[in-house]
């Protein structure tokens, strides 16, 4: 499947919320069904919901406005959180005795660029949900205002991933953004202008997925899928691709990590080659631990242990930075920030020539500035592709699997590469094979205090927002289960 702009579009338009109660009822019925069938997750695990229970009551008695941040590991993440909030939370507050009033339901906010993906049904649905569309790359003021209000005056709680992008990993915590924190203070500034003593309060939550049974024969069939998609065979040469020692892996595990590393290692290669030879770069990765620094600021003493890993992340990263830079040069971006940071600089440069608030009625241009028109687009939609392959690889470290072979890690990484493989083929990696069927675990976390927080905010904003966004991180980190070899 591919889906590739070809012209201009008129401007991307802010989705207000529009909440209706029919919608989410029927969503409500038909969500564990379809979670079931097209998702295979087969059941959906909560914990400590008893904590969740108790702001619902507390909210819905005016003593307190609450965000939701939720873990962000796969596109699955909002059925779960669906089901925390329409079954779970019903069903712990009857068991408690809590009597709350219904719905029990919660607002959130989504990006923008969901349903451009994703298609008209999600455009139509997630407005209707309570949803507020938001655009990560810019300052999006319709969309940032909406968000305020719903977080201060909403008929219910929101909820936001605070990763602002799946990254692929079940026990990776990809490094957060600053937008939740900073809606907690606005929260609490627009309650105390309003003469309003509710508290402010984010309440971390957990989501992580494991195979219901180990899915080791279709991790090797979509293994050989992709070998042949490379015009790679099945077998390794054991001197070829040498192991740490100990590596802590089965003799089958053995056969397959070297083979995933043999095909990383084969799509680096040609992707250096691509760069080199058709973008004229030169991709000269760090011979050493310490000229990595600032490139690959996740490699640590552990990961240096093993040169074929660092060295593999070391030509990873060094080839991100150049995807990068192909795209900043075209757009005139400069290349400040995180990967991530500069992801976004460029979705937002490449939507500017794309959706065109520049020009009033696209469709009414004559033929040849439309011609130029589509031109841009296209162009632009070419140049975001760079972006989309860097924004695949911004999570993965060279270690993920070696120090933990378990089925979820090594299922994980080649998903991954599966995501890469199709975007080279032309294709939207979109939907992902599924490898098995799934349990999704879901963890509440202990609230944090927004209000108690407050007169730091006065004293200085900049340390206040960044002190709770890494206080938001580590809660999140703290709640992940390490599968255990």
């Amino acid at each position: 499947m591919s889906n590739f702009v070809t012209q201009a579009q008129p401007p991307l338009e802010f989705l207000p919320p529009q909440y209706d109660p029919l919608v989410r009822q029927i969503t409500d019925l038909a969500a564990p069904f379809w979670t079931r069938w097209r998702e295979q997750v087969v059941d959906i695990e909560a914990d400590r919901v008893e904590t969740l229970v108790k702001l619902y009551e507390e909210f819905q008695a005016g003593k307190v406005r609450f965000m939701m941040a939720f873990r962000h590991p796969s596109s699955n993440d909002p059925l779960c959180m669906l089901h925390l909030v329409s079954r779970s939370v019903p069903q712990t507050a009857k068991a408690m005795g809590v009597r709350l009033q219904r719905p029990v339901h919660s607002h959130f906010i989504y990006d923008r660029g969901i349903p451009i993906w994703a298609g008209s049904l999600v455009s139509w649905l997630y407005p209707r949900l309570g949803g507020t569309s938001i655009r990560r790359g810019k300052i999006d003021l319709p969309g940032l205002r909406a968000a305020r209000q719903l977080f201060a005056e909403g008929r219910f709680p929101i909820a936001a991933a605070p990763e602002g992008a799946t990254n692929g990993h079940n026990e990776i915590v990809s490094p957060i953004e600053p937008g939740v924190a900073q809606f907690g203070f606005w929260c609490a500034e627009d309650l105390q202008k309003a003469g309003r003593s509710e508290q402010v309060v984010i309440l971390p939550i957990g989501i992580q997925y494991h195979y219901v049974a180990e899915p080791w024969e279709a991790i090797d069939r979509l293994m050989t899928e992709l070998e042949a998609d490379c015009g790679l065979s099945g077998e390794v040469d054991a001197q070829i691709i040498t192991l740490p020692d100990p590596s802590g892996l089965t003799p089958a595990q053995e056969r397959l990590y070297r083979r995933l590393v043999r095909l990383g290692e084969h799509l680096l290669t040609l992707m250096e080659q691509f760069y080199t030879k058709f973008y004229h770069r030169e991709l000269k990765a760090p011979t050493t631990l310490e000229s990595a620094t600032g490139i690959i600021p996740a490699l640590s003493l552990h990961e240096a242990s093993d040169p074929a890993n660092t060295r593999l992340a070391m030509r990873l990263q060094t080839l991100l930075n150049t995807a990068l830079s192909v795209a900043e040069e075209f757009f005139k971006v400069a290349p400040k920030g995180t990967l991530t940071d500069r992801c976004r600089r460029l979705e937002q440069a490449g939507w500017d020539w794309i959706y065109r608030e520049d020009i009033k009625g696209v469709e009414q241009l004559p033929p040849v500035e439309r011609g130029l028109a589509d031109r841009v687009a296209e162009e632009s939609d070419l140049r975001l592709w760079h972006m989309r392959l860097v924004e695949t690889f911004v999570s993965v470290t060279g270690r993920y699997v070696i120090e933990k072979p378990t089925a979820e890690r090594f299922a994980e990484m080649l998903l991954l590469v599966w995501d890469t493989v199709e975007r080279l083929k032309g294709n939207i990696p979109f939907p992902r094979p599924h490898l098995g069927k799934q349990k999704a675990f879901v963890t509440v976390g202990d609230p944090i205090s927004v209000s108690d927080r407050w007169s730091n905010y006065q004293t200085n904003r900049r340390l206040a927002v960044s002190t709770l966004t890494q206080d938001i991180q580590d809660a999140l980190e703290k709640m992940i289960v390490h599968e255990n070899v």
